[in-house]
């Protein structure tokens, strides 16, 4: 059993949160991504606001005239026709006003029609022809506006830079919809009963063609309800199913104990007299105990007899045929066993024949079941749709004798409600309309930026996005990328950065809280791609456990590009190189770090030409085991896992490996197939840490406790002293309730 087993933790596979992407507006992300695209939108909105100004400071003056009309005038003779079920007017009377958008949009598009505006147009040319030549259809839509302000009422407008065409155009508008509308509630009426009167029959027709196919349904399948019929198919399959799993699991049994059996067959006689198999066998037993016998009075009187003797002969032959009975026997027990398996074997094709037998039985009652709930459904649909337009036939009869008013104008005494009036685009309004049109559009190319990006920003998204524990949040800090053992130097230095190292104090106490039960001895840090970060916190990791009093040993197991030596300050001369190909003792190799006394470090050494056939042998996986004896806590770091076979040869002679994912750098394509890969090898992981991260400062570990436990358990804890992880009644306090939860 490798060590990597005591720690197994299933991979959850990314993205089941696009799944989550997925799941509703994400307001916290939204505002992450609005914030680093900020240049974009502010960019965007300028240049749209400012074409928008532009625009108003250099259109000519317009100008812009408009009436109103009432379109359903309220009348006693309407309220009287209104109280008559099944009227157009009751009908209307009865809808709510969101739901009177639909018909008071069609009356708008009726009144833009080519139909309503054509006759004006007619008008407009024979007096504009000069001035004017290309005065069309279009030239006239393109400037006037049918809107509905208010309920019942509609507001005609039309803006032109000439005062006069205004004028004429709406004058000519307002008379023309008010002859349409003399006309248009009659002829409403009349089409109504026509189409009521066409559809009357075929419907009749149609309930009678839907219950004739009912009754064949009925008598061509024999049965009244198919649901029934297919619940007792169902349950037949179930227990045949039952069945075939348990016929299953005694065919397994058997063809392993066949396994077992030809495995001993393979042995001398009197080795396989020991076995499971064949000790069960009496007969078996019998004749081996026999011819055990015989061989030790053979070897008892060769020391006397020649094998010519006549009494040694005999033994000779009986030996012979002693053998030739167990050789038989086993002959007779291989027959049994396979006759045993062909007739289980036998039974499960049966079983399996019958359950296919029934599946198509149900896909066949399923078929027939949708169809009589079609028929059933179509049937109701069509005598509801009978009772319906002849209830509304004899409605429309008496509305039809009623007399409609048309529409109204709401001062018929003027020509316009307002006079032209000359009209500009206001700076300030395109201003504003350009502004927020261009924070709409910069906003939406920051989100699509984002979203080609395919970039991990937060810690959260790389939880959510990877559904791994996430064992801690590191801060950026440009300056770390400098050497580790400068970082140390100086006293009012390190104070400064105290605060950072408290990070890794609090992701090594989760780290701690993994192994509740039995405690973590190793571990490989790596990362989906290269310049993640993962030497850095490979590093501080190890300072961070070193300080807190754990005898540690840093290995530059990353025999590709080793740096590790670089960032504390060592020489490279020998390594873990020279360890595993020349037998060098490792105590002679490793070193101690310059800062700290519990921290050891065993650089890579010279670059070998072939790093995976030395991490792969024999001799390194004594070597991890004589390490993670004689420390604490050994920390791996190996090169990425996109590409390379070396982490996953480590981890699994190890308690598992760490992700380290450089925030606002890994991309999730790359990240899900390191996971993947991971899932492949089953190398165990301890979950993941976000690195370079700018939505938090250094020196909040206690927020990086709190987050981490919720991630894991649930809890919510206070971010008090008593919870420092440099402490060890405080540490020990922590993973007592992390064995509680």
């Amino acid at each position: 059993m490798l060590k990597s087993d005591r720690y197994p933790h299933p991979l959850s596979k990314a993205y089941t949160a696009e799944q989550n992407d997925e799941g509703g507006l994400n307001f916290a992300q939204l505002g992450a991504t609005l914030r680093r695209r900020a240049l974009l939108i502010i960019g965007v909105t300028g240049v749209v606001a400012t074409a928008a100004v532009l625009k108003a400071e250099t259109d000519p003056p317009v100008y812009q005239g408009k009436f109103e009309i009432l379109t359903k005038p309220v009348t006693g003779e309407g309220r009287a026709v209104a109280n008559v079920p099944q009227t157009l007017s009751s009908q209307e009377a009865a809808i709510a006003s969101p739901e009177t958008e639909q018909p008071i949009a069609t009356t708008i598009q009726v009144l833009e029609s080519r139909g309503m505006l054509d006759p004006v147009v007619a008008k407009l040319q024979a007096k504009y022809k000069d001035k004017y030549p290309k005065l069309d259809y279009d030239f006239v839509t393109a400037y006037l506006e049918v809107t509905s302000p208010k309920q019942n009422i509609l507001e005609v407008e039309f803006k032109s830079p000439d005062e006069e065409l205004v004028r004429d155009v709406l004058t000519l508008l307002k008379d023309s919809y008010l002859d349409y509308s003399l006309g248009e509630r009659q002829e409403e009426i009349n089409q109504a009963i026509s189409f009521v009167s066409k559809q009357t029959q075929p419907l009749r027709m149609r309930v009678g063609a839907w219950q004739e196919r009912l009754r064949t349904l009925r008598r061509t399948n024999d049965m009244v309800e198919p649901e029934q019929k297919a619940q007792e198919v169902s349950s037949h399959i179930t227990t045949l199913t039952q069945q075939r799993l348990e016929n299953r699991v005694q065919l397994e049994q058997m063809v392993s104990k066949y396994q077992d059996l030809q495995r001993e067959f393979s042995q001398q006689p009197g080795a396989s007299a020991s076995n499971s198999v064949l000790s069960d066998n009496p007969r078996y037993q019998k004749l081996l105990d026999q011819l055990l016998e015989v061989n030790a009075e053979i070897a008892k009187r060769s020391t006397t007899f020649t094998d010519e003797e006549e009494s040694m002969q005999r033994l000779h032959q009986q030996k012979a045929n002693l053998v030739s009975l167990v050789e038989e026997e086993r002959a007779r027990v291989n027959r049994d066993f396979q006759s045993r398996i062909q007739e289980l074997q036998t039974r499960d094709a049966s079983l399996e024949q019958k359950i296919d037998n029934l599946n198509r039985q149900v896909k066949a009652l399923a078929t027939i079941s949708r169809d009589y709930d079609n028929i059933q459904r179509e049937l109701k649909i069509a005598t509801e749709g009978l009772n319906q337009f002849t209830t509304k036939k004899q409605a429309l009869e008496i509305e039809r004798a009623q007399k409609q008013q048309p529409w109204k104008s709401l001062d018929p005494k003027f020509t316009l409600v307002n006079e032209p009036e000359p009209i500009s685009d206001s700076a300030k309004r395109n201003l504003a309309l350009g502004s927020v049109l261009g924070l709409l559009l910069g906003t939406g190319a920051a989100l699509v930026m984002d979203k080609l990006s395919n970039v991990f920003y937060t810690s959260k998204d790389l939880k959510d996005g990877t559904g791994l524990p996430l064992l801690g949040v590191v801060p950026l800090r440009k300056e770390i990328g400098a050497f580790a053992w400068q970082e140390a130097a100086g006293g009012v230095q390190q104070a400064a950065r105290a605060s950072f190292f408290e990070v890794f104090r609090s992701l090594y106490t989760n780290i701690l809280l993994l192994g509740s039960d039995t405690s973590i001895r190793s571990l490989v840090i790596s990362s989906a791609g290269a310049e993640d970060g993962k030497t850095t916190v490979a590093i501080h990791l190890a300072l961070a456990a070193a300080a807190m009093g754990q005898r540690v040993l840093l290995v530059d197991a990353n025999l590709r590009f080793p740096t590790v030596h670089t960032r504390v300050g060592l020489m490279n001369i020998q390594g873990l190189t020279d360890v595993i190909s020349q037998d060098l003792d490792w105590n002679n190799v490793i070193e101690r770090s310059p800062l700290e006394d519990n921290l050891f470090v065993l650089t890579a050494g010279p670059i070998p030409p072939d790093s995976i056939r030395l991490l792969a042998s024999q001799k390194m996986q004594d070597l991890m085991n004589e390490l993670q004896a004689s420390f604490d806590l050994v920390i791996y770091d190996t090169p990425p896992l996109v590409g390379f076979a070396d982490a996953n040869l480590l981890a699994a002679n190890t308690n598992g490996l760490i992700l380290v994912a450089g925030l606002g750098k890994v991309k999730r394509t790359m990240f899900q197939q390191a996971l993947e890969e991971l899932q492949v090898s089953g190398t165990p992981i301890l979950g993941v840490i976000a690195n370079k991260s700018k939505d938090l400062t250094p020196g909040s570990y206690s927020y990086y406790q709190q987050y981490y436990r919720q991630s894991i358990s649930g809890e919510r804890i206070g971010e008090d002293d008593s919870m420092n992880p440099s402490s060890t009644s405080s540490l020990s306090s922590f993973r007592n309730d992390r064995r509680n939860s």
